[in-house]
């Protein structure tokens, strides 16, 4: 979730595949996919109460050092797994962060974080987010104010994680054709889906519907008590907009202040959200190729960067390039980089170089972004990211279309999006074929909420734009901002989205109706 410096940001570009649909992570590419641990001692906390304790090495472990005139504190909090049958003694533990500024003055809470996904870290993006403005970080009118408070919602991270994903599965995956014409290659993905759902049935079992949306929403309340708040200031990114609308609903009167930046529309049904991603994927690639043919310098691919991208996909399928790790550059890797490429306009000269340093026969570059994207780390393992993707995707998810609908619809949408149609239409195999009871997300108004604020960018992938409107208009107390730019989710990107958020965020004041932030 951003388009400023990726130095230590990287990470925010919100997280990975949208719920409603989604089949293409809505979180930012992270640089660095270690992930420290949080250190509260001893059992957690009862649901209501945080034992904080320092915890500064959850920084180093990510970035190397604290951010200058912030200290972290770590916490746990107990909630139950179940919250339609809290009385049966199971629990959940959810990780939290505090990051306090020296600077802080006249406080007036705490400003909760949640980066997207589902599966997205918010104790890391919340670090990240600490080194401030110079590093594409959160402004310091912000934490001069507000305690920065990251969680890790259940099944997340550091919060009871979901993994039942083995790194050999994982690996075929992501190095599987994303558009498999053969009935055989298509018949081997759907075995291999059904490998993944049977093996994370085995392990959790009844617990898989309890990693939905509205569960977590639940332990969001739970969190504002833990730390002190009577109302709730909250920041969400991509999938963290699905998870405050839920909250919003659940809880209206306990929401003090909400800005959903990146929006998911949970009025669509699942086909209808993953066909509304190809879509924006699409246009955001057609605003690639646009920008290599303006800016050629930094394009070396820029003839027709389209046909470059769809000639290296077409020559993996029979000679993929060898990368130094025993990997092949498969199209399924090389459609991984593309997609991770897109999230961020800086991306875009990445993808680029990319692609020609594969014509030249070094898929370095290619494996770097799909890694980044899939957070595989150099030993071929990975984090837990897209385990809870698909836990918590399909236990929301009641109307996943049949495998023959799926190989129907990979047919028709390769026509309508001719690079993303078919793959985000077999991106909906996985809930296909999942095996856990549903628990689907609520889709109405925040009746009795205070304004809260949605931003949209005009190029975002994966949320695109016109779910903004959408989702505003659901919770009927919404307000749309826009930013005219490219990438996924706009705060903060340029100091008009800046300077409406914050004075929000601080002091409640609702951005001017139809306000449009152009892109610099």
């Amino acid at each position: 979730m951003q388009r400023r410096s990726r130095s230590v940001i990287a990470v925010l570009a919100a997280v990975l595949t949208v719920a409603a649909g989604c089949t293409v992570p809505a979180f930012a590419p992270n640089g660095s996919s270690e992930a420290g641990p949080v250190t509260s001692s001893g059992a957690p906390a009862a649901s209501g109460t945080a034992d904080w304790r320092p915890c500064p090495e959850v920084p180093q472990q990510l970035v190397g050092q604290s951010a200058p005139g912030m200290t972290y504190d770590c916490a746990k909090v107990s909630v139950p797994r179940d919250w339609k049958d809290q009385n049966n003694g199971e629990t959940y533990s959810i990780a939290m962060i505090r990051i306090r500024s020296s600077k802080q003055q006249g406080r007036i809470g705490s400003l909760l974080l949640n980066p997207g996904g589902p599966g997205g870290s918010g104790v890391e993006t919340a670090v990240y987010l600490s080194f401030g403005e110079a590093f594409g970080g959160l402004p310091t009118e912000i934490t001069n104010k507000f305690d920065i408070i990251g969680f890790d919602p259940r099944g997340v991270g550091r919060s009871d994680p979901v993994k039942c994903i083995s790194p050999t599965d994982q690996d075929q995956s992501f190095s599987a054709p994303p558009d498999p014409t053969s009935q055989a290659e298509f018949d081997k993905l759907v075995a291999l889906n059904k490998k993944v759902a049977s093996d994370c049935g085995a392990k959790y079992g009844d617990q898989l519907p309890l990693f939905s949306t509205e569960q977590a929403a639940h332990d969001m309340d739970s969190l504002r008590e833990a730390v002190g708040d009577d109302k709730m200031s909250y920041l969400g990114y991509s999938y963290g907009t699905l998870l405050g609308a839920t909250y919003a609903q659940l809880f209206p009167t306990k929401v003090r202040a909400m800005v959903l930046d990146g929006a998911v529309d949970p009025k669509q049904n699942f086909v209808e959200g993953s066909e509304t991603q190809a879509k924006g994927f699409e246009r955001a690639f057609t605003n690639f190729t646009n920008w290599c043919k303006a800016t050629t310098d930094k394009c070396p691919i820029a003839a027709d960067a389209r046909k470059a991208v769809t000639d290296a996909l077409t020559a993996a399928a029979t000679k993929p390039v060898a990368g130094t790790d025993g990997r092949k550059a498969t199209q399924g890797w090389i459609f991984t980089a593309v997609i991770s490429s897109l999230y961020t306009e800086s991306g875009w000269a990445k993808l680029a170089d990319a692609i020609a340093e594969l014509r030249q026969g070094n898929a370095k570059g290619v494996f770097v972004l799909a890694d980044q994207y899939a957070e595989r780390k150099p030993d071929g393992t990975y984090s837990n990211l897209f385990d809870a993707n698909l836990a918590v995707n399909c236990a929301d998810t009641e109307d996943a279309p049949s495998i023959d609908e799926v190989r129907r619809l990979q047919g028709e949408w390769r026509q309508k999006y001719p690079l993303f149609g078919a793959a985000l239409a077999i991106g909906m195999l996985p809930c296909a074929v999942w095996p856990g009871q549903r628990d689907p997300y609520p889709a109405g108004a925040a009746s009795g909420a205070p304004p809260i604020v949605v931003v949209g960018t005009t190029g975002d992938p994966a949320t695109p734009y016109e779910n903004t409107a959408d989702l505003a208009s659901m919770l009927g107390v919404g307000q749309v901002l826009t930013w005219e730019g490219e990438g996924h989710t706009a705060y903060p990107s340029t100091s008009c989205i800046v300077k409406a958020v914050d004075g929000y965020l601080i002091d409640l004041k609702v951005p001017q109706e139809g306000l449009r932030c152009p892109a610099k």
